[in-house]
């Protein structure tokens, strides 16, 4: 019988629309075009009240973070999460310690709204900033300038007792010189966590029709050892492939993902993942804002669903564990999978001769090499129908 045992659990609340669509954003996000937003949250805050009303699976733990995420949930009121929020601790229940992290975007903040979420209960803000320099700014397409930027971080960092700046890097045609500045002024505003994300070009994005010329992989990895010796060097550890963080300032949403925990999926396009005595299934809602909300009104809202197979629960963990730079207890892997380690003792062996991860103390983590080549090591666990590695 499946006994895996049962992980934390965390909500993911998705809210879909932006000002603008970046260039560079393969997210699920929609630009309001003269929608009226005021009347557009309203419709949307009841359908996502009604989605958690009937999400109807059977679960004896409490929440252990929320996270409202887009788009840009800073475009809704304090009230509209206020509601969701009471929704959410009514129909489950909440943690002592519950994280619950806003996404916001400075150039679309009333900042008088960063008093309201606090009031609400919100205790980390997660600030989409991604260049503090006004060309780079203007070539993302960014909404907001740079005093903006600064004057949303400062305010944040004053509120709330974790903030998190999201920057970017191998922006199109960045200097070195650029670059430091850039994590100059986040280190300046004395944040407790900074995400750097590599811009990369996906499919459906503008970037992708008119690419625009960035750094080569040379020059991109020599931005990140900037990038990491800076930080290292202000007693940031980068403890997860594009997060840093000071002592206990982690993320602990993200860390129930990399730690293959459960979390429910509310709204446009959400995914879950939940763990039961019977198995570990995955549904996400309908993409689609306009029929997603059509759809709640008949709790329809899921669009797929699936039971993880043996080679799914293997290739998800080590996909999701192998991100977080200090890794994995082993016996995690078999509490989360109900597999014994044994499983992947074959996919190991490659990836040790490889010297793309190393076994320490009952731990498994990805080398530096490992963590410079996350793709190649994580083609290692990709299993084909017949259980053969790939």
């Amino acid at each position: 019988m499946f006994k895996a045992e049962l992980p934390p659990l965390s909500v993911y609340v998705h809210i879909p629309w932006c000002i603008h669509k970046c260039p560079y954003c393969d997210f699920n996000s929609h630009e309001f075009q003269g929608q009226d937003i005021k009347n557009n949250e309203l419709i949307y805050t009841n359908a996502l009240l009604k989605q958690l009303e009937n999400t109807n699976f059977y679960t004896r733990r409490p929440i252990h973070s929320i996270f409202f995420g887009g788009g840009t949930p800073s475009l809704f009121s304090p009230e509209s999460f206020k509601k969701i929020i009471e929704k959410i601790s009514v129909k489950f229940e909440l943690d002592d310690n519950c994280e619950i992290t806003i996404e916001a975007n400075p150039g679309t903040v009333d900042k008088q709204y960063f008093y309201g979420y606090k009031d609400v209960g919100i205790n980390r803000m997660s600030l989409g900033i991604q260049s503090f320099n006004e060309k780079h700014l203007k070539k993302l397409e960014r909404i907001h300038n740079q005093q903006e930027a600064l004057d949303a971080a400062k305010l944040a960092v004053r509120l709330f007792n974790k903030v998190n700046i999201d920057l970017m890097f191998a922006l199109p045609e960045q200097t070195k010189k650029e670059l430091e500045d850039d994590i100059n002024m986040a280190l300046e505003i004395n944040s407790s966590h900074i995400s750097y994300y590599h811009l990369t070009i996906e499919p459906n994005t503008s970037f992708y029709k008119h690419p625009p010329k960035i750094p080569n992989q040379d020059e991109g990895a020599e931005l990140f050892d900037l990038i990491s010796n800076k930080l290292r060097e202000s007693n940031f550890t980068h403890y997860e492939t594009s997060a840093y963080a000071k002592n206990g300032s982690e993320c602990r949403h993200n860390l129930n993902y990399w730690n293959f925990g459960d979390y429910i999926g509310i709204g446009a396009g959400a995914h879950s993942k939940i763990t039961s005595e019977e198995s570990i299934r995955r549904f996400s809602c309908h993409k689609s804002p306009k029929y997603y909300l059509s759809e709640v009104d008949k709790n329809n809202y899921i669009k797929e669903e699936r039971i993880l197979s043996t080679n799914d629960r293997v290739f998800e963990f080590m996909m999701n564990a192998l991100r977080v730079n200090d890794g994995f207890a082993i016996n995690l892997f078999e509490q989360r999978t109900n597999l014994p380690i044994n499983e992947i003792a074959k996919e190991l062996l490659i990836a040790k001769e490889k010297k793309l991860i190393e076994e320490i103390n009952g731990r498994i983590k990805p080398t530096l090499l490992g963590q410079s080549f996350l793709n190649e090591l994580l083609q290692i666990f990709l299993r084909d129908q017949n259980n053969d590695v790939k």
